[in-house]
Order: C-alpha cells, then sequence, then structure tokens
C-alpha cells in the first residue's frame, strides 16, 4: 500500500503563504489519483486540491482556485501544495491521500475515506 507523509504545516498571517510537501511510497501502480483534504473544527472533510498521474489532470476546489497550486515532483515522489493569499478559513488539518481511481475529480469529491491517507500536517491561519 501507498506510506504518506505530509510536512510543511505551520502558523502564518492572512495573506501569507505556506508550501505542503506529501512524500509518496509503496506504489504498486504508476498510475493514481493524490491530492490533498482538509478538516477543520467543525466542518466536513473536503478535497482541495488533486491531480492524476495517468494524464496530469488537476482538481482544485472553488475555495482555493487563483491562491493554491498542486504540483508533483517526479524523481521524488513528492507531492506539493503551495498555498498563497492564505484566509483565515483555511485553518484546517491537510492531509495527503491517494487511490488507484481513475477519476481526479471523483477522488478529490468523493466522500469515502477509502485510499491511503497520511497523518495529516496542522495548518492555522490567524494575525
Amino acid at each position: 500500500q501507498l506510506q504518506l507523509v505530509e510536512s510543511g504545516g505551520g502558523l502564518v498571517q492572512p495573506g501569507g503563504s505556506l508550501r505542503l510537501s506529501c512524500a509518496a511510497s509503496g506504489f504498486t501502480s504508476d498510475y493514481y489519483a493524490i491530492g490533498w483534504f482538509r478538516q477543520a473544527p467543525g466542518k466536513e472533510r473536503e478535497g482541495v486540491s488533486c491531480l492524476s498521474t495517468a494524464d496530469g489532470t488537476i482538481y482544485y476546489a472553488n475555495s482555493v482556485k487563483g491562491r493554491f497550486t498542486i504540483s508533483k515532483d517526479r524523481a521524488k515522489n513528492t507531492v506539493y501544495l503551495q498555498m498563497n493569499s492564505l484566509k483565515p478559513e483555511d485553518t484546517a488539518v491537510y492531509y495527503c491521500a491517494a487511490d488507484y481511481l481513475p477519476s481526479v475529480v471523483g477522488f478529490c469529491r468523493r466522500r469515502s475515506g477509502s485510499g491511503s491517507w497520511g497523518q495529516g500536517t496542522q495548518v492555522t491561519v490567524s494575525s
């Protein structure tokens, strides 16, 4: 199974930036969906941004479009989430997740917690 380890979270002021990293290992296929989910206190978990390694298709939640950028370093098997113009409502635990699914939209918008998940990294946006 996939092993995912997140890093890069922390405390940042509104308008600031952070870059999250997800180091992935244990692949049994070169083709999978991988991305970032977040869960804030009292809120439902939501898909933030995901990509497909099969064709490079990328999905962003409407709430982060224009502010967040997902990317992947193929050589390092690491997925990044560059978060700019951070808002207090971005405060959450951010999780990296992956699964062998053909649809990146279906993966990122799913309610199921299936697949492989990292331990999470806390992002706090506060002045």
